[in-house]
């Protein structure tokens, strides 16, 4: 674990994201314009997504793939309930303020999949391309967990905009549309596609995403310099000790599945992390009185940092007690 922790410490990938939280935090006027950023997520989810669908296009479904995605599915919905129940036991968070962060810490992170993807491929060890429809598919359920927290502890339905409007906004999200959306064609072409692709998907993968992740420093180092009032020490806990917990639920449902080292080390890191792309979005429609700076300083701030810096290495090696 020492030598994998090392391994993504010294990364390029690892020291772009540190570079770009002590540019943050020294107050520098490094920036990475909002409409590159954006293009940069773009093509990351893209590169994933088919490269994933190339990959089932060789395996075909079986029942494996069906069981985890279930699995992932269960996993994103249960873990809401767990979360708030930790959060009003140790914290001093409102019902709607820990609903509303347990749904970040039930839901994933898109760019920590995308790490956790790129380690492996920089060790070798390759995971089945189906595990992206799992990632997708965690996505949403513990939105709904969360509205059901919510309005468990309210007098009607929770409030915003209508459930359908909710359903949509989550349904298209960008994130989730591109990625099953790129999945889908990587089936359908398969090595035809993978070969015609392969200078602008994966020989220059690495590189954009080195970029991507040093704006993703700046974002989380401005976030703690603004988010600090927030941190106080059993939410700040909260904001690591979740994140390993649904990695150890992760870790049994892969063995018990069965599924190789890389597979179980995304499930793992899947289950660790925490959303603030979707969730944020979802929570603004079905929990407008949720403050949001909250989740997202513990979840881009916190967890981020924590599992990028310590937790994949982690997670990768605890996958290989799991599935040796």
């Amino acid at each position: 674990m020492l030598e994998l922790a090392l391994q993504n410490l010294l990364s390029p990938m690892v020291l772009f994201f540190v570079l770009g939280v002590a540019a943050a935090l020294a107050r520098s006027d490094l920036s990475v314009p909002e409409q590159v950023a954006k293009l940069l997520a773009l093509y990351l989810l893209m590169a994933i997504g088919f490269r994933g669908g190339v990959e089932v296009a060789h395996q075909g479904i079986d029942a494996t793939m069906i069981t985890t995605i279930a699995a992932g599915i269960g996993l994103s919905f249960a873990m809401p309930f767990l979360a708030y129940l930790i959060l009003r036991a140790t914290t001093r968070l409102d019902p709607v303020n820990a609903a509303a962060v347990a749904a970040h810490y039930g839901s994933i992170s898109a760019v920590t999949f995308v790490a956790v993807t790129g380690m492996l491929g920089q060790l070798g060890i390759a995971w089945d391309g189906y595990m992206v429809a799992v990632a997708a598919a965690m996505e949403t359920p513990a939105i709904v967990a969360a509205l059901l927290i919510a309005r468990g502890r309210s007098d009607g339905d929770a409030p915003g905009e209508s459930r359908s409007t909710l359903l949509r906004e989550v349904a298209l999200n960008g994130s989730i549309v591109i990625l099953l959306g790129a999945f889908a064609i990587g089936v359908a072409t398969g090595d035809r596609g993978a070969t015609m692709l392969k200078p602008f998907l994966v020989d220059a993968f690495a590189g954009v995403l080195c970029l991507f992740l040093l704006d993703m420093g700046l974002v989380a180092g401005r976030g703690l310099a603004q988010g600090r009032r927030h941190l106080s020490a059993p939410v700040a806990a909260f904001a690591i000790v979740m994140p390993l917990i649904g990695g150890t639920l992760a870790g049994a449902l892969a063995f018990a599945i069965g599924l190789s080292v890389g597979s179980t080390a995304v499930l793992i890191t899947l289950a660790a992390s925490a959303s603030y792309i979707a969730v944020p979005a979802a929570m603004r429609l079905a929990l407008p009185q949720a403050n949001p700076a909250i989740a997202l300083t513990l979840s881009l701030g916190v967890t981020f940092p924590f599992n990028l810096l310590v937790g994949i290495p982690l997670y990768i090696a605890l996958a290989g007690r799991i599935a040796s």
